[in-house]
């Protein structure tokens, strides 16, 4: 696994972060803010003061394989290893970059393939513009290449940075903008964007010397296209049902639940209506989770993250909290989730959670091996 955020530049630097309850909530770096209203994000802070510059979002990507690689103890030469990239918006910010004071951009240098293959060896590389459920979308199609045999390994990532021309329409539809992300609370404002990228190297079996972090029982997805941004819980539930089913589980056997949190009005409300369907009268049984609240939206990203994250916590026994939420919603009634303090665990299963526009919903189910 390798994850990087605005937490930290490797996953377990984003894992001690996200247990202490650290926000990684900044004022605007990249940017001017005089034309918006908000003043904060949650960017990387890899520009050592000098003004924005483009690629970022492929640095993000290239850091966090190159650590995947090395904890799965493979040399960075991947050949035929196919590399799924899930992004929401790909090197969108370099072009407006371009656009605005004429940085230097090729086009090849817009494709996170080229950069793949030039680091890594790797010429067999496919990208997923799926939104905020886009590296668990690619995550379901690394073990679909697993199952058909097509391939023994595959390195599945996500990665984006914030873009102006998002940050601007996410500044307009939230007139007031919040001052933190407030995942399923009564006062929750809209979210915040966050920038990083997370990389899993997955095998079909261990080889020798390997030794696994954990296990991808089964993803499902589904696209609902109900609507360009407002969630659909009947199809939310319907993909935790089916990615129960791949795994071989019931609401009853699952420990823990990586929400997805995103501290928006009808996001929130359409996962915990989901929720309760689902889970009926295990609701109370898993503890629940979401870490949007301190790293912001990584969108493309953003899945593979909460996955890190889940296995870390089975591995660590510690879940990480959700520190600001103060006051839950009434649909979250009877969900445990952890609020103020990292809680100890003896997690063995967790699902985790990514819902992105256009109802495209994926959902994960991973096994420790703690």
């Amino acid at each position: 696994m390798g994850a990087m955020c605005s937490l930290g530049s490797t996953a377990q630097e984003m894992f001690d972060a996200l247990c202490a309850g650290r926000s990684g909530l900044a004022p605007i770096r990249g940017f001017t803010t005089e034309w918006y209203t908000s003043d904060a994000l949650f960017e990387v802070d890899d520009r050592d003061g000098s003004a924005d510059r483009p690629g970022r979002a492929t640095g993000f990507l290239l850091q966090a394989i190159a650590e995947a690689l090395a904890d799965a103890g493979l040399p960075e030469d991947l050949g035929d290893v196919p590399v799924l990239v899930g992004t929401g918006l790909r090197e969108l910010r370099s072009i407006e970059l371009w656009r605005e004071s004429g940085a230097p951009v090729t086009p090849p240098e817009l494709h996170f393939g080229a950069a793949v293959r030039e680091r890594f060896g790797a010429w067999d590389t496919h990208t997923f513009s799926n939104a905020c459920s886009a590296s668990l979308y690619a995550l379901s199609l690394a073990t679909d290449l697993l199952a058909a045999g097509e391939a023994d390994t595959v390195v599945v990532a996500g990665t984006d940075s914030v873009t102006e021309s998002m940050f601007g329409m996410a500044d307009r539809v939230q007139s007031i903008p919040p001052d933190a992300v407030r995942p399923f609370d009564r006062e929750r404002r809209g979210t915040i964007l966050g920038e990083g990228a997370a990389a899993v190297v997955l095998r079909r079996e261990p080889v020798e010397d390997d030794r696994p972090r954990g296990w991808v029982r089964g993803v499902a997805v589904n696209c609902d296209a109900n609507h360009p941004t407002a969630p659909d819980a009947e199809n939310i539930a319907r993909a935790m049902r089916t990615a129960h089913r791949r795994a071989g589980v019931t609401p009853a056997d699952i420990d823990l639940v990586m929400l997805h949190g995103t501290g928006t009005i009808a996001n929130d409300l359409g996962e915990a209506v989901a929720m309760r369907e689902v889970y009926g009268p295990d609701l109370g049984r898993p503890l629940c989770t979401a870490m949007k609240s301190m790293t912001g939206h990584t969108s493309g990203a953003s899945g593979l993250h909460s996955l890190i994250t889940a296995v870390q916590s089975m591995d660590a026994g510690r879940v990480v909290p959700v520190p600001t939420l103060e006051k839950p919603i009434d649909e979250l009634n009877g969900v445990r989730v952890v609020r103020s303090d990292a809680m100890a665990t003896t997690a063995r299963i967790a699902q985790i959670n990514a819902f992105g526009f256009g109802g495209i919903n994926a959902v994960a189910m991973v096994e420790g091996i703690r």
